[in-house]
């Protein structure tokens, strides 16, 4: 039996967009937005919409890429990746070789750099941000607001809080110079602390207000924090005495960046068609084509740096038992849904990992869509009839996910030809986040992005036994599995790419065969620009919105 492929709204043809023209001035006013020529004095705005807003900008107590996304714009760690993932200097004057066989890493810090308060960048505010971070009963170790992570990242990175951390001790070697002991040999430790959530904040900024920290944030990042206006915009300010250098086009630069939250894709576009977003993402590839056959407009296509998949609770039955998972696997008609859904650029995934991680297994192939097996593996499970379950999905668009409500109706389907009753569930994202960190689902809807090849920070992050914790777990089907926990271990410590490789293959391995998650696409998310920006990168943190010009 087959099944019709539904969306939550018809693509658009040319004639369409040119129709929505009128409604998206009307649709921006209600945004609260204006048009993307209207800026501070000699400098033009990027106006930039999106599914959802930011939860939190303390950036060690977020965990989506919503925040991140303006983190990365007000805040700089040490390290930062190129495009091609090599690893570059920030903060720091130059990437550190490793000290004592790998146990020490000394950072020489940028002079003359200051915080967007004017607090001077030195080696004591380093100190400072990592103990806040490392340290439980540091008396700045909180805040975050009301969805806080309570600093997740730190500890799913890096093992854990005080003796628990790999990291044993950080200290000042010099005004500008900052020493890391680790208590043993970490492989991914250089890697890990480019990433935005390892963002510098201003420790004066942090003293005054903590708790109020994660909507007022201060960093030393190209951009400074304006106004938020929570579920609406974020406005972003050029910070004039940035360190950074980045070779900017002809034309007015950009001094103002606003971040625009409107979950509806159609009303996104039709914003953008309409003169008042200088930019969207999250549109479905239907869109993507039309616009790209409209005079006005451009589509940048990133590479495959995002990842969507579907957790299955294991701390829930029946999903316990990996015949149901597999089951389910086999049900679901991802070749069709990726096509649809996710545009000819998308690829179904087999390995659970980015498509651009250095060492994702392509040997891995998806599981095949196959009913009968299904079926067979139902009864095989004692589960002939089915059962019934709850299926969430993402209201508002991801980069990696730009409809989740369409995809969810389609597997629905798939489902019930196979006997699983599935209700549909969904929150806005905040809470959707904070739920599924509970374990509150059955299946979920989930996935991520990434600026980097890393590949142990996202197999530890999903799948590490110490990833599925009672709250803010990241290990969303909280499987255990401790064959996946001892490769992953030994992977931390080993510096040899080959190694590594091996070791990273056999957890994918595992990973695939138990079916604790399903993987969905390897995603290369269109973003639509109003023509004449220049200088606008295809990397989905926006890292060169310094050097965009109108």
């Amino acid at each position: 039996m087959t099944h019709e492929l539904t969306r939550t709204g018809p693509g658009l043809s040319r004639r369409g967009l040119l129709q929505l023209a009128g409604a998206g001035a009307v649709l921006l006013g209600s945004a609260g937005c204006g048009t993307p020529e209207r800026a501070g004095a000699g400098g033009a705005a990027f106006v930039y919409g999106r599914g959802a807003d930011a939860v939190s900008l303390d950036p060690m107590n977020q965990t989506d890429s919503e925040s991140y996304a303006v983190i990365h714009q007000v805040f700089d760690s040490l390290l930062r990746y190129a495009p091609d993932g090599a690893l570059l200097p920030a903060l720091a004057t130059a990437v550190p070789a490793p000290e004592d066989n790998g146990r020490q890493y000394t950072f020489e810090l940028r002079e003359d750099v200051r915080f967007h308060d004017g607090t001077p960048l030195d080696a004591e505010a380093v100190v400072f941000n990592f103990r806040r971070w490392r340290e439980s009963d540091h008396p700045y170790h909180r805040g975050g607001g009301p969805q806080s992570s309570k600093f997740a990242y730190y500890a799913n990175l890096f093992g854990g809080f005080d003796e628990e951390s790999v990291i044993s001790r950080v200290e000042a070697v010099g005004p500008h110079a900052v020493r890391f002991t680790l208590r043993e040999p970490y492989g991914p430790f250089l890697p890990t602390l480019a990433g935005a959530q390892f963002g510098i904040a201003s420790p004066t900024a942090i003293r005054q207000d903590v708790e109020g920290f994660w909507e007022r944030p201060v960093g030393t990042g190209p951009f400074a924090l304006a106004s938020w206006e929570h579920g609406n915009k974020i406005t972003l300010r050029r910070n004039e005495s940035w360190w950074g250098t980045r070779q900017a086009g002809p034309g007015r630069r950009v001094d103002t960046v606003v971040l625009t939250s409107i979950p509806d894709s159609t009303a996104r576009v039709a914003a953008l068609v309409g003169g008042g977003l200088s930019a969207v993402n999250g549109i479905v590839p239907q869109d993507a084509d039309a616009l790209r056959e409209t005079a006005g407009f451009t589509v940048a296509q990133h590479p495959q740096e995002c990842f969507s998949y579907f957790a299955m609770n294991t701390r829930r039955a029946p999903f316990q038992n990996p015949l149901v998972r597999k089951a389910i696997a086999h049900a679901i008609d991802l070749p069709r849904i990726v096509e649809h859904f996710f545009g000819a650029r998308a690829e179904v995934a087999g390995a659970p990992l980015y498509g651009i991680s250095t060492f994702v297994d392509r040997s891995i192939r998806p599981h095949p869509y196959d009913p009968g097996l299904a079926r067979r593996l139902l009864a095989e499970a004692g589960m002939p009839g089915g059962f019934r379950t709850s299926l969430w999905y993402m209201s508002t668009a991801r980069p990696y996910m730009p409809d989740g409500k369409g995809v969810a109706q389609v597997v629905q389907a798939n489902l019930a030809e196979v006997g699983i009753a599935a209700e549909l569930v969904t929150y806005e994202l905040a809470t959707y986040v904070e739920r599924t960190g509970k374990g509150m689902h059955d299946i979920a809807m989930f996935g991520g992005t990434t600026i980097g090849v890393d590949s142990y920070f996202p197999l530890n992050y999903w799948y590490a036994g110490a990833s599925a914790t009672p709250e803010n777990s990241s290990n969303l089907s909280f499987f255990q599995n401790p064959q996946v926990d001892a490769l992953l271990a030994e992977a931390r410590v080993t510096t040899d790419p080959e190694e590594q490789r091996a070791l990273y293959a056999t957890v994918q391995r595992i990973v695939h065969d138990e079916v604790p998650v399903l993987p969905i696409a390897y995603v290369s998310p269109p973003i639509a620009l109003r023509s004449g920006f220049a200088g606008f990168g295809t990397n989905i943190a926006m890292d060169d919105l310094d050097a965009l010009t109108v």
